[in-house]
């Protein structure tokens, strides 16, 4: 299984933060990834066309 080293992490962040997400929503998604606990999995949100 392959490992994202910290500048991948970095470069995830950075671009979770360019799509609109705020601070919780990141940490939450990271927590989800790392834990698998469903509290943390992300809602699916409503798109502006």
């Amino acid at each position: 299984m392959d490992v994202m080293n910290m500048q991948e992490t970095s470069r995830m962040i950075l671009g979770l933060r360019a799509a609109g997400w705020s601070e919780k929503e990141i940490n939450d998604f990271l927590l989800y990834i790392e834990s698998g606990e469903e509290q943390y999995k992300p809602k699916a949100r409503e798109r502006d066309e």
